[in-house]
């Protein structure tokens, strides 16, 4: 008998503590993301208007998809860690199982889902062009007004695709972010650049010398609704995950999404 009660002492052992290593395993939600696009995603040195701990770092991380990101991983019953990464470097990090998710503004184009899956949409957003205030492109109405000029978008982004959409355009070399595009066009070195509409009210709060070019009904960019949408980059044939994602998106309102954007570009650094 008493071998007996030992044995099921001892089962009874193991099972939790294969319990709890199970669930140490899956309580985290890791997320990918730049933190350098505001207002989608920033960086700031406090915790101020709910920003999350940057793993590794003294930092913390802001914005519209930092705010996705915990209603997600709330949603879902898990911890929100945020690590840092490099736009390159996302779609590796999530294959390779070092994120479970990119949350950073990315768009499911039709090329990435080729590598990585997609939640439902989180956001969507007609492509803008910023540019100098005062300049001759400041009151452009269509895509035929940039005739000629120097545009670019960031580096292996749909933005920077569609520059040819521009008829005589002067399409200037890609960059890694929008930090060095607001300042190419300050300094003059490019006429305007691509971005979604939340990042050009950014750029023109940041900084009086910009502008945010909206064009005319069938005057701006062709683009999908993929092309100019957002969405949880996943890896490869993790439905389930996905399956719980867009399980908690779809409890999140149209005005919700609107609400937090709005919140969003109040809330970021005046220097972003």
């Amino acid at each position: 008998m008493l071998l007996v009660v030992c044995a099921v002492l001892v089962m009874g052992l193991c099972i939790s503590i294969v319990g709890c290593g199970n669930s140490g395993e899956s309580e985290e939600f890791k997320v990918g993301l730049e933190c350098n696009y505001p207002p989608f995603n920033w960086t700031q040195s406090t915790d101020a208007n709910g920003a999350v701990p940057i793993s590794g770092t003294k930092e913390f991380a802001g914005g519209y998809d930092v705010e996705i990101a915990k209603i997600l991983a709330d949603g879902m019953g898990k911890k929100l860690v945020i690590v840092k990464t490099e736009w390159d470097g996302l779609p590796p990090a999530v294959q390779s199982g070092t994120i479970d998710g990119i949350i950073a503004g990315m768009s499911p184009t039709a090329t990435r889902k080729k590598t990585i899956d997609f939640s439902d949409h989180y956001y969507r957003s007609d492509l803008v062009m910023v540019v100098q205030k005062g300049s001759q492109y400041e009151q452009a109405t269509s895509l035929e007004d940039f005739s000629g000029a120097k545009v670019t978008a960031q580096l292996n982004t749909f933005h920077y695709s569609v520059i040819e959409q521009i008829p005589a355009v002067a399409k200037q070399t890609a960059m890694t972010d929008f930090t060095a595009m607001r300042v190419a066009l300050e300094s003059g070195i490019i006429d305007g650049y691509i971005s979604e509409r939340p990042e050009g009210v950014s750029a023109t709060a940041a900084n009086p010398k910009f502008a945010m070019v909206e064009f005319a009904d069938g005057k701006g960019f062709e683009a999908s609704d993929d092309d100019v949408a957002i969405a949880v980059g996943l890896k490869k044939g993790n439905t389930e995950l996905a399956s719980k994602i867009n399980e908690v998106l779809a409890g999140v309102s149209e005005e919700e999404r609107l609400t937090i954007m709005d919140k969003a570009i109040k809330n970021q650094p005046a220097a972003q």
